[in-house]
C-alpha cells in the first residue's frame, strides 16, 4: 500500500521501493539517456504509487559518495600514464580518492565483473577496456556510473565515453604527406580489432581518395604499437619492389621503429623517405629527425572523462555522451617533399 499523496515524498523513498539508488532515480529525473527502460519504468511505477519528490530534495541527494575507480589494464608508460595521471589530478581537485587497477594482470583479475558489488565506489573510469561492448553494457545495467576513455572497440550509444578524433588526426596527417607530393604511402596500422586503428586507416584513406589514390593492400600492415614492431612492419615495406616514399605509423613508437629500419637501408629521412607518427609523446621530440606527428589531448581526455563521471555520479543532466576531442597535426623534420616532386 502506498503513501498518503499529501506526506513529503523523497528521492530515497522512491529509490528505495523501486530497488534502484537515489542517483538512478535522480537520471529519471532529469531524463537521462544512460538509464535502463525498464529500470526507468520501475522508477516511474514507485512516483505512482509515492507521488514524486520535490524538486529540492532531488537536487539534495543525488550526489553519491565513494571513491573512483580507474582500470587501465595496460602499463603505465607515456600514453596510458600520462592519461591516469590527468585522471588522478583531476579527481584531487574534486576530492575524490582514487583506486587503481593497472598493468596487464588487470586484463584478468575479474575486477570490472566485481564492481556494482562494492559500496565504497561511487563510480569507475575505464581506459581502453578490453571487454567487448556487450560485457559493457551489462555493467550499465547494474547501477554503477562510469566513462570508457578511448574506447578499443564501439561502445553503445547509451555508455558515456570520451576519445579522440582519430579519424580527423589520421586524414590531416595523410592529407599533410599528400600534399608534399607522396602518393605511394605505406601504412603501419595499431591491432586489427582496435577502434583507433579502424578509425585512423579511415581517416588515412579518405585523404588519399581526395588525391585519386586508392590504397594497395601491401602498403597497409597491423601490428602491436611497439617501436620493434613499428621496426618489423616498415622492414617489409621498404623491401617492396616498388618501395613507399612515406610511412605513417600508429604511434610514435612504431615510427621510431621505423627510422631505425630506414637507418639499416641507408635511406635518408626526410630527403629519400619521410615518416610520421601519431601521439605526440617525448620520442617525437627526441628522435632524430624529430617526428612529424598527430597530437593526442591526452590530459584533457582524462580531466574530460572525471568530468563526466562526477555529473553522472551526482545525477546531473548531460548533453552529450560520446564526445570526441579535437587532434592537432604537429609538422617537424621527419616529412619533406617526396623524392623527385
Amino acid at each position: 500500500m502506498g503513501r498518503p499523496r499529501s506526506t513529503r515524498v523523497t528521492v530515497r523513498d522512491i529509490a528505495a521501493a523501486a530497488g534502484v539508488s537515489p542517483a538512478t532515480v535522480s537520471r529519471v529525473l532529469t531524463g537521462q539517456a544512460v538509464v535502463a527502460e525498464e529500470t526507468r519504468a520501475a522508477v516511474r511505477a514507485a512516483m505512482e504509487r509515492l507521488g514524486s519528490p520535490e524538486p529540492a530534495a532531488a537536487r539534495r541527494t543525488t550526489a553519491r559518495p565513494g571513491a573512483v575507480f580507474v582500470r587501465c589494464p595496460y602499463l603505465l608508460t607515456d600514453y596510458f600514464g600520462t592519461i591516469v595521471t590527468a585522471v588522478a589530478e583531476a579527481l584531487e581537485r574534486h576530492g575524490r580518492e582514487l583506486i587503481l587497477s593497472a598493468g596487464s594482470s588487470a586484463q584478468h583479475n575479474g575486477a570490472l565483473a566485481a564492481l556494482p558489488r562494492r559500496r565504497d565506489l561511487a563510480g569507475a573510469l575505464l581506459v581502453l577496456p578490453v571487454e567487448e561492448g556487450a560485457d559493457l553494457e551489462r555493467l550499465r545495467r547494474q547501477d554503477l556510473p562510469f566513462v570508457v576513455i578511448d574506447p578499443r572497440t564501439p561502445v553503445p550509444r547509451d555508455i558515456a565515453a570520451v576519445s579522440a578524433s582519430h579519424f580527423t588526426g589520421a586524414r590531416n596527417l595523410t592529407a599533410h604527406l599528400v600534399a608534399l607530393g607522396h602518393r605511394r604511402i605505406g601504412f603501419i596500422n595499431g591491432p586489427a580489432d582496435w577502434l583507433a586503428s579502424t578509425s585512423r586507416f579511415a581517416g588515412h584513406t579518405a585523404a588519399l581518395a581526395e588525391a585519386g589514390v586508392l590504397v594497395p593492400p601491401e602498403l597497409v600492415t597491423s601490428i602491436e604499437p611497439t617501436s620493434d614492431w613499428g621496426h618489423t612492419a616498415a622492414a617489409r615495406l621498404l623491401d617492396l619492389p616498388d618501395r613507399p616514399t612515406a610511412l605513417v605509423a600508429f604511434n610514435d613508437k612504431a615510427a621510431i621503429g621505423a627510422l631505425r629500419a630506414a637507418h639499416q637501408r641507408g635511406l635518408r629521412v626526410p630527403t629519400d623517405l619521410s615518416i610520421a607518427g601519431f601521439d605526440d609523446d617525448y620520442l617525437s621530440r627526441t628522435s632524430i629527425p624529430t617526428l612529424t606527428t598527430v597530437r593526442q589531448p591526452l590530459e584533457e581526455l582524462g580531466g574530460l572523462a572525471v568530468s563526466l563521471l562526477l555529473r553522472l555520479v551526482e545525477g546531473t543532466a548531460v548533453e552529450a555522451l560520446h564526445v570526441e576531442l579535437a587532434t592537432e597535426l604537429i609538422v617537424r623534420d621527419s616529412t619533406a617533399p617526396a623524392p623527385g616532386h
